[in-house]
């Protein structure tokens, strides 16, 4: 199927000079030529600018901005302002540290132009260091599943920040909230699957993320403190958003009741709990008996397995 719909690649970057060239020659490679990438300058203070320059001259393709001091510091700032001065239909986020399969864009067209489709999501894989693998040939291979709020939420159908093409619709009244410094993709793409929006899944891996100790992710797992209150803050935004849509249902109860055991961050169980009009009454006893049986039974579990 041949398409020549814009593609908007909104790209953020911050002291990445030494990595952002292998991100821009992987989107350079792409075989679907309709694209523009705005790449974000959230005030590095190293040579990303003077490394982007040769891409500029040779490809007017890629546009380089400095973020406004309208929009806060951040990727959710960055990426705000990208959505802001973007021309195409459909609208992608990579990250200035990471390898786009060549095919990555050319697939996706395909199938939301032949499904009619809101969105497509699709498969990543990570990797440390430099990617030196080589790129396999990719065929249209896709799911039209239910990309629900349950199963976006808890990851049964895994949606990263940077493994989604969106229609430029599914935008309209919405952007990332500019307060979270992690989470805020989960937070912003929960409020777009709230307006019914229809997503497909592709089946293929056509995004390569590098793991390392400085990304958000790294960061959020070595316990930094502010993503770590960012991602208790998201879940606070996103349980008000469903109870208010009426979307909190006792199985996402469930979920949050878990995931505050797992973080260890009892106020996502007080976040819960403060919507009990959203449970019956048995509902709201097995919400509350779940969190603190949990805290007995993990102890005890972790005792057994050192035992053993």
């Amino acid at each position: 199927m041949s398409s020549n719909k814009k593609v908007s690649i909104i790209m953020a970057t911050f002291n990445r000079a030494h990595l952002i060239e292998e991100t821009l020659v992987s989107v350079q490679n792409q075989t679907y030529i309709h694209w523009e990438c705005l790449i974000i300058d959230d005030g590095s203070t190293d040579a990303t600018q003077a490394t982007l320059e040769s891409y500029l001259k040779k490809n007017p393709r890629f546009q380089y901005y400095q973020r406004p001091d309208k929009y806060k510091k951040g990727l959710p700032g960055c990426r705000n302002y990208g959505l802001d001065i973007a021309k195409g239909e459909y609208i992608i986020f990579f990250d200035d540290d990471d390898i786009v399969h060549p095919q990555n864009l050319e697939l996706c067209i395909n199938v939301l132009e032949e499904c009619k489709s809101d969105f497509c999501i699709y498969k990543k894989q990570s990797f440390t260091g430099r990617y030196i693998e080589s790129f396999v040939k990719q065929n249209d291979n896709y799911n039209k599943v239910v990309i629900n709020l349950y199963n976006f939420l808890t990851n049964k159908v895994p949606i990263a920040s940077c493994t989604v093409m969106w229609h430029i619709s599914c935008f309209d009244n919405i952007r990332f909230n500019e307060n979270l410094m992690y989470a805020e993709e989960w937070e912003c793409y929960l409020r777009i699957l709230t307006t019914n929006k229809k997503g497909v899944m592709l089946n293929n891996i056509l995004y390569f993320n590098r793991k390392h100790p400085q990304s958000n992710t790294g960061e959020f797992w070595s316990h930094d403190p502010t993503r770590r209150a960012s991602k208790i803050e998201a879940c606070r935004l996103v349980i008000n958003h469903l109870a208010e849509h009426k979307h909190l249902t006792y199985q996402l109860g469930l979920y949050f009741v878990g995931l505050a055991h797992f973080l260890k961050e009892k106020q996502i169980f007080n976040y819960v709990r403060a919507h009990k009009k959203a449970f019956n009454t048995i509902e709201n006893l097995k919400l509350k008996t779940r969190y603190y049986a949990n805290g007995l039974i993990r102890p005890l579990y972790k005792l057994k397995k050192r035992l053993s």
